[in-house]
C-alpha cells in the first residue's frame, strides 16, 4: 500500500488529487492547517487527516511525527500555495508589488515546500519507492513569460510566478541530490479554484489529473523535471 501526504488537500486541487489517489489504492493524509476543515475533507475522503500549516516548524515535525508512527511515507505532494488578490481579483504587479507582499508569497509557496520536504527526507529515504511532486505553475517558465507569443506573457503579477519558478529550481537541486527518488514540478492548469478567485478556465478533476499520474511514477521513472499533462515544459 502506497502511503502518500498532501499538503493543503482540504479543498481544490489537493483535494481532487486526494480523491483520486484514494481511487488508485494510496492510503492518504490530508494536510491542511484548518483542522476543521482539515477532519471534515478527510471524512468524505474516507482518508486520514493531520494537521499540518506549512508556514509552521512545529505543526509540520509534529506531523511527521504521526505519520512515522502510522508506518512511514512513499509520496509527499507539496500543494499548498497562495496567491495574493486584491480589489477587483488584481495581482500586484510589477509596479504595486512590495517586498512583504513577495516574503508572505514566498513563506507558503518557497519555504513552505522546503520546511515539508525537509522534515519528510529521513521517511521518504526509508521508501522503497520514494515520490515527491511539486506543484508549480505554467506562470513559472520563464520561456513562457518571456515569449510574447505565448499567452502566459500577458500575466502581470510579480510574486507568485516568481514563487513557483523558486520551486522548480528546488526540483531541479533536489532531484540532484536524492537520485533514489522522483522528484518533479507539475502545471496543473489554469483552474477554477479559490487561489485565482475562481477565474480559472478548467476543472480540478482536470488539473488534479498530472499530480496523481506524477505521484504514481516509477522508480526508473523521470525526475528532476517540469511537466503538464501533456509531456515536459520548458524552464
Amino acid at each position: 500500500m502506497t502511503t502518500t501526504l498532501i499538503t493543503g488537500a482540504n479543498k481544490g486541487i489537493g483535494h481532487e488529487a486526494a480523491r483520486q489517489l484514494i481511487a488508485a489504492g494510496h492510503t492518504v493524509y490530508v494536510g491542511a492547517r484548518d483542522a476543521e476543515r482539515g477532519r471534515r475533507a478527510a471524512e468524505q475522503l474516507g482518508a486520514r487527516f493531520v494537521l499540518l500549516d506549512v508556514t509552521d516548524d512545529a505543526t509540520v515535525e509534529a506531523a511527521a511525527k504521526t505519520i512515522a508512527a502510522d508506518g512511514g511515507l512513499d509520496v509527499l505532494i507539496n500543494n499548498a500555495g497562495i496567491e495574493t488578490r486584491g480589489e477587483g481579483n488584481s495581482v500586484p504587479t510589477a509596479e504595486t508589488v512590495t517586498a512583504d507582499q513577495m516574503r508572505n508569497t514566498f513563506e507558503t509557496n518557497v519555504f513552505g515546500v522546503v520546511r515539508v520536504t525537509h522534515a519528510f527526507l529521513p521517511l521518504l529515504q526509508r521508501s522503497a519507492a520514494p515520490v515527491v511532486v511539486n506543484v508549480s505553475s505554467g506562470l513559472a517558465s520563464l520561456t513562457y513569460l518571456s515569449d510574447p507569443d505565448h499567452p502566459a506573457h500577458f500575466y502581470p503579477g510579480v510574486a507568485y510566478p516568481t514563487s513557483k519558478t523558486a520551486v522548480n529550481m528546488l526540483t531541479v537541486q533536489f532531484a540532484k541530490a536524492f537520485p533514489n527518488m522522483r522528484i518533479n514540478s507539475v502545471e496543473p492548469g489554469f483552474t477554477k479554484t479559490d487561489l485565482n478567485g475562481n477565474t480559472g478556465t478548467q476543472t480540478v478533476e482536470q488539473a488534479a489529473r498530472v499530480i496523481v499520474r506524477m505521484a504514481q511514477v516509477a522508480p526508473d521513472g523521470p525526475t528532476g523535471g517540469f511537466f503538464d499533462v501533456n509531456g515536459p515544459l520548458p524552464w
